[in-house]
């Protein structure tokens, strides 16, 4: 038996060097610039038939390498190839782990990089009490990166050639486990409000640059959800419109300009989760509508992304009659073969197991051999990375969950990190690209002048003069309005009253009624003056205080309708 394992494991390390070695290979023949975009570019125009020469046949081509033929999702058939050898080389214990993504608690990852070690997990999220601070309660960068460090080579340990999976939820507004001295962001709402792709996708490429210097290679972001407003309680401004060709168009954007930086998007959450009334963390949201009305919706924006080859899709914790009643399509074979039938070739993530909607039904480690078995690729956050790592490998011994399934997952996993491997390698002799911490406070200050609309009161002209009163908002909110009304030379303490409302704020009065995150209580709002302004970053503030003093237009429209003000309201 002695003699068996040892010829087992001596198999599996010369497997996993020789997979190493094709990496190794392959990245010092093609790798790019981090920057580069990682998705392949268009084909080159075919010569028109008139307009090519008679005199001589031209000389046979080169067979194309098939090793170089695109999977339709970023890697190349090269990439598979490597990771199809090592995952065929692993033990049933390796391939389970491959495909779990755990949270742990607090800010020391030591106890974290021993478990991925122990149980050859994919690597791991990233929270926000995992989050390293400074003195002064800031985010640290340094001590980020090595916590990122660490859990990066704890995901190396077995001999894998391709880097871990170490992850972040950095969508902007609400949803950003790194603040300062990281650049904030607004809301993706405020992208929708801009109508302007390319200013997305700058978005994009800068936020990812930041994290990327930082370690990480996964950014659960966007959300390309379309928002129905008020009704829709847990996505609002984390949608990036309530138009499904806009939501879609933006959230392929951000996604490609993530990619440049080198960070791994998911387009999330399918099969919808900006049109149910539930909000899943706490339980279960059902979507009653039918396929077709699905699919003129809530759909559009991920056969979008689909069709542009986008690495990943997260399924929601959303049950869907229409494709199967009563269970979470995270964890619904008709929900995923759904998402395989627009085309999707990528990695299926799971929304986090450890959530309401999913710790209700399926307790223990069911959640994760129930969305294993339904379709999933990779399976986040389960309530006990433990108890799940064991029920799947449980689960194949007994024949419950085939073989062949956690195999193809853990492929398809593994196909996406080489490739990411790869083409975010730098050239030989040259440093990795990096973005100091900040460094898109131009870009989400742009974002923020492009987005801020009036609904009502004057457009082009100043809509307040010499001094302003501020009430509502947190106490943050209103030192950074003081901040950026006193640069502009406004005074405080005087004059109308500018009423700001928080995230989930309710209606207020005033003179002018300022909506920093969904502009939904701007409808029963009383004061005259209504401006959406999707985010309460300091360079939100600036554009705020622009068009207040008439130095500036509110160019923004509105993404969604908010009560009697139809999508699209906003100054000309």
């Amino acid at each position: 038996m002695a003699l068996f394992l040892w010829t087992r494991d001596s198999i599996h390390k010369t497997t996993l060097l020789i997979a190493a070695a094709a990496v190794a290979a392959l990245t010092a023949c093609t790798a790019v610039p981090a920057t580069a975009p990682a998705t392949p570019g268009p084909a080159p125009a075919s010569t028109p038939e008139s307009e090519r020469p008679t005199t001589a046949p031209p000389s046979a081509s080169p067979s194309p390498d098939p090793g170089l033929l695109p999977l339709g999702w970023g890697p190349e058939q090269r990439d598979q190839d490597v990771a199809a050898a090592a995952v065929a080389a692993m033990s049933v214990e390796e391939k389970a782990g491959q495909v779990l993504m755990p949270v742990y608690a607090g800010t020391d990852a030591e106890a974290q990089a021993s478990t991925i070690e122990r149980l050859h997990l994919a690597g791991s999220i990233i929270m926000g009490d995992n989050i390293p601070l400074d003195a002064r309660g800031q985010a640290d960068p340094a001590a980020m990166t090595a916590v990122n460090a660490r859990l990066a080579q704890a995901a190396k340990a077995d001999g894998r050639p391709w880097p871990g999976l170490i992850g972040v939820d950095q969508e902007g507004g609400i949803v950003a486990r790194l603040g300062a001295p990281l650049t904030e962001w607004p809301t993706a709402l405020s992208y929708g409000a801009a109508g302007n792709a390319p200013l997305a996708k700058d978005a994009g490429r800068a936020l990812a640059a930041e994290i990327a210097s930082l370690g990480f290679t996964v950014d659960f972001a966007p959300d390309a959800d379309v928002t129905i407003g008020p009704a829709d309680p847990t996505i609002g401004a984390r949608s990036m419109s309530g138009n499904p060709d806009a939501a879609g168009a933006l959230a392929v954007a951000f996604s490609q300009g993530m990619q440049e930086a080198g960070v791994l998007p998911a387009v999330k959450h399918f099969p919808g989760h900006g049109s149910v009334t539930v909000d899943s963390h706490q339980d279960l949201p059902v979507q009653p509508a039918g396929i077709a009305e699905l699919e003129a919706r809530d759909w559009k924006p991920f056969r979008a992304a689909i069709a542009t080859g986008m690495p990943m899709v997260m399924t929601g914790h959303i049950a869907v009659p229409a494709l199967e009643p009563g269970v979470p399509a995270s964890l619904s074979g008709p929900t995923y073969a759904a998402l395989r039938g627009m085309g999707f070739k990528g990695v299926a993530v799971t929304d986090a197991l450890n959530m309401g909607a999913v710790q209700q039904q399926y307790p223990g480690g069911s959640a994760a051999t129930a969305a294993l078995a339904a379709g999933a690729d990779l399976l986040l956050m389960p309530t006990d990375v433990g108890q799940a790592h064991a029920a799947i490998v449980s689960a194949v011994a007994a024949g419950t969950l085939p073989a062949a399934r956690l195999d193809e997952a853990a492929v398809r996993v593994a196909t996406m990190m080489t490739w990411r491997g790869r083409v975010t390698s730098p050239p030989a002799g040259s440093a990795p690209a990096s973005a100091a911490p900040g460094s898109g406070a131009d870009i989400s200050a742009r974002v923020s002048a492009a987005a801020v609309t009036v609904l009502s009161g004057h457009c082009g002209a100043p809509i307040v003069e010499g001094s302003i009163r501020i009430a509502g908002g947190s106490a943050q909110d209103r030192a950074r309005f003081e901040a950026a009304a006193a640069k502009a030379g406004l005074g405080t303490g005087t004059g109308p009253l500018v009423s700001l409302i928080g995230y989930a704020g309710r209606p207020v009065g005033g003179d002018i009624a300022v909506a920093l995150d969904a502009p939904w209580p701007l409808q029963d709002s009383t004061a005259p003056v209504k401006i959406a302004l999707y985010g309460r970053t300091p360079g939100a503030f600036d554009a705020l205080v622009a068009v207040l003093a008439g130095k500036a237009t509110a160019p923004g429209k509105l993404p969604a309708a908010v009560g009697s003000y139809p999508a699209g309201t906003g100054c000309p």
